[in-house]
């Protein structure tokens, strides 16, 4: 499986962007889709979480403005992340756990920056 994620850049506080991951490379469906980040000298933490039946999970942090979609048909997850903050400031991996097994893929990361 393969996950080809985009839309991560340099942005200034209280602006926006929208990250993108697409699945492919899989005949299996998938569950779960979602987006983690890792913040420097910080632990892997969830940003948000959609599962195939439409079921979401945010972490606390972004709550409220972070909104977690998927378009099933093309196995592909976005995040769109408003009111951004310099603590939003870190590399965004996105995950996907096939239905039915425990085999889980991360993507290869894309980077987001808040200027304050």
């Amino acid at each position: 499986v393969q996950l080809q994620a985009s839309g991560g850049g340099l942005v200034q506080t209280g602006g926006y962007l929208r990250l993108s991951c697409a699945a492919s490379g899989t005949r299996r469906s998938i569950n779960a889709m979602g987006w983690y980040r890792r913040a420097p000298g910080k632990q892997r933490e969830l940003v948000a979480q959609i599962r195939s039946g439409g079921s979401t999970n945010y972490g606390d942090s972004v709550k409220g403005r972070f909104t977690i979609s998927r378009d099933s048909a093309k196995n592909t997850v976005y995040l769109q992340m408003n009111s951004l903050k310099p603590e939003d400031t870190a590399a965004y991996y996105c995950k996907v756990n096939l239905e039915y097994s425990g085999l889980y893929y991360w993507g290869q990361g894309t980077q987001v920056t808040v200027s304050s």
